[in-house]
């Protein structure tokens, strides 16, 4: 990486909180470290149109407590052509953009892997997703953020629960085929179940729930789903017209929470993960790393190379579901 050439920062697809906090790290440390920097807008999208100007550290003072992302971010159909990558590659040198740093998901960072691929160009990946599905880190940035919004809005949903005896089922949102999201929110807001895509076993789910203390000794409960099509057997309405039809005698609602998860001032988790990440993404670079995803494991900071971060399933601890079918009783 030449000091003469400038980093270049994006994010791209989903928004998670923490993404500007990720945004400052990088721009400081780089300037720090005698490079300069530009933001580029819009994400791939923006890549190809040359939407990018340089950053100071001025303009990411006052960022790290805001959510979303002072980038913009979009979907680009144009980039997953050979056509629109050739822009963006085309861009790049015109811009003088000696590497790149990319914050986002699995979609985000395979868009990473193929550039690298097929042009010579640096990218360094930093996880910036809600669902915690990249392998290779512990944690993603937002995670935490949007653990803990799914948290404060089942605290509420539970009070209007037992005022009125009512199942809540919950739905929320999953990455690929990770329950990450679900199943920790079921156990840390206290609720009766969680239905997500890793516990594949042969029993039936919802008659589990409904048969393992719910009947005996409960007048309200909360089960948390992850949204259709991750979860087979289908999201949230499906379990409440399944209750509806099989226990007629059960008042039955569903709230879904979409987008609210996404957004809000980012955690302090949060925060210091994406500093640290951000920082350890220039030192990548100074280090002559190429074609990684920064990651965190056991608390210290590791360099995961793409392939193994997108195409590896991350696991979910199966004690998880232990504990919160212990609990839930």
């Amino acid at each position: 990486m030449k000091k003469d050439e400038y980093i270049g920062i994006l994010t791209s697809g989903g928004d998670a909180s923490g993404m500007n906090a990720a945004i400052r790290a990088v721009t400081r440390t780089a300037i720090f470290n005698g490079f300069k920097v530009k933001g580029i807008y819009r994400g791939y999208e923006g890549l190809i149109a040359g939407e990018s100007r340089e950053l100071t550290t001025e303009d990411v003072s006052s960022i790290i407590q805001r959510g979303g992302t002072i980038l913009k971010t979009a979907r680009s159909e144009a980039f997953t052509t050979p056509e629109g990558r050739r822009e963006a590659y085309d861009t790049m040198r015109k811009e003088k953009i000696g590497a790149l740093v990319v914050i986002g998901g699995d979609g985000s960072l395979t868009g990473a892997r193929i550039f690298a691929e097929e042009y010579p160009v640096t990218c360094i990946g930093l996880p910036g997703t809600i669902d915690n599905d990249l392998y290779g880190t512990d944690f993603t940035i937002g995670y935490d953020t949007a653990l803990n919004t799914i948290v404060e809005c089942v605290d509420k949903i539970r009070d209007t629960a037992t005022s009125h005896d009512r199942i809540f089922f919950v739905e929320v949102m999953m990455g690929r085929d990770a329950g990450f999201l679900a199943q920790n929110s079921a156990i840390a807001s206290g609720a009766e179940a969680a239905i997500i895509p890793e516990d594949r076993t042969d029993a039936d789910q919802l008659e589990t729930f409904i048969g393992r203390g719910f009947r005996k000794t409960k007048n309200s409960s909360i089960v948390i789903v992850t949204e259709s099509p991750g979860n087979k057997n289908g999201g949230a309405m499906h379990y409440a017209d399944r209750v509806k039809r099989e226990y007629p005698g059960y008042d039955v609602r569903v709230s879904i929470l979409g987008h609210l998860q996404r957004g809000g001032a980012p955690s302090a988790n949060d925060r210091i993960l994406a500093s640290r990440l951000g920082e350890a993404a220039i030192q990548a670079l100074m280090e002559d790393q190429h074609n990684i995803m920064v990651g965190i494991h056991n608390n210290e900071i590791v360099y995961v190379p793409f392939d193994q971060a997108i195409k590896n399933d991350k696991p979910i601890d199966k004690n998880l579901i232990r504990v919160l079918n212990e609990l839930s009783i």
